[in-house]
C-alpha cells in the first residue's frame, strides 16, 4: 500500500479554512459554555432554592443524558417545525454550547463546594454579603481548582465539533470530505484531519497549563 498525500496538499487552502471555522465554532461555544456552566453551577448550589434548583438540575439531567448529535439534530432540523429557522452555525456553536455547559457546571458546583465552607462564615461574620463573598473569596480560589477538568472539558469540545460537518458547516472535518469526495484518498486525509485537530487540543492544552500555572503562582489557593 502506498501513500499519497497529493491530494491533501492540493486542498490545503480548504482545509485551513475549514480549520478557522473549527476554531471560530469551538471558540464561541466555549464562551457560551462557561457562561451556562457558571450560572447553572451556581444554581445548583442550594436546594432550598427549589425552582432554580429544579430548572438548573432538568437542563443538565436532559444534556447529559442524550447525544449530543441528537440535540444538534434537534436545533437543525427540529427548531423549523415551530418556524424557527437558524443558520447552520448558530446551531452549531448552541448545540456544543449547551452540550458543554451542563458539563461545566458540574465542575463549577464541584470546584466551589470543594472549598472549606470556614472560608464563606468568616466572610459573612466580617459583614460581606454572600455574592460579595462569593466573588471575591470563594470563586478565585475555585477557578485553580477548575482549571485541570475544564481543559478536559475544552479539548473534548474541540473533539466533538467534528458532529458539526453533519449540518453542512464548512469545519475541517466537511472540508476534508470534499476532498476524499473527489481523491478518493480517505487515509491520508483522514491522517491530515486527525494530525490538525491533535495540533488544536494540543496547544489548547498547553495554554490551560501556563495559565493553572499564573493563577498558582499568585497565591490564589490556599
Amino acid at each position: 500500500m502506498s501513500f499519497d498525500f497529493l491530494p491533501v496538499l492540493a486542498g490545503w487552502n480548504e482545509l485551513a479554512h475549514g480549520t478557522l471555522v473549527t476554531v471560530e465554532i469551538t471558540s464561541a461555544s466555549l464562551l457560551l459554555g462557561c457562561v451556562l456552566g457558571l450560572l447553572v453551577g451556581m444554581g445548583r448550589l442550594d436546594p432550598g432554592k427549589r425552582l432554580i434548583y429544579a430548572i438548573c438540575s432538568t437542563y443538565v439531567t436532559f444534556i447529559r443524558g442524550t447525544p449530543l448529535l441528537v440535540q444538534l439534530f434537534l436545533l437543525f432540523f427540529g427548531l423549523p417545525a415551530f418556524d424557527i429557522l437558524l443558520p447552520a452555525f448558530v446551531c452549531g456553536i448552541l448545540g456544543l454550547g449547551v452540550y458543554s455547559g451542563a458539563y461545566v457546571s458540574e465542575i463549577v458546583r464541584g470546584a466551589i463546594q470543594s472549598i472549606d465552607k470556614g472560608q464563606m462564615e468568616a466572610a459573612r461574620s466580617l459583614g460581606m454579603s454572600s455574592g460579595t463573598a462569593m466573588r471575591t473569596i470563594i470563586l478565585p480560589q475555585a477557578v485553580v481548582r477548575m482549571i485541570p477538568p475544564l481543559g478536559n472539558e475544552f479539548i473534548a469540545l474541540i473533539k466533538n465539533s467534528a458532529l458539526v460537518s453533519l449540518l453542512t458547516i464548512a469545519d475541517l472535518m466537511h472540508e476534508g470530505q470534499k476532498i476524499i469526495s473527489v481523491s478518493y484518498r480517505s487515509l491520508e486525509v483522514y491522517l491530515a484531519i486527525a494530525l490538525v485537530y491533535l495540533v488544536l487540543t494540543t496547544v489548547t492544552s498547553k495554554i490551560l497549563q501556563r495559565i493553572e500555572r499564573h493563577l498558582r503562582a499568585g497565591g490564589t489557593v490556599q
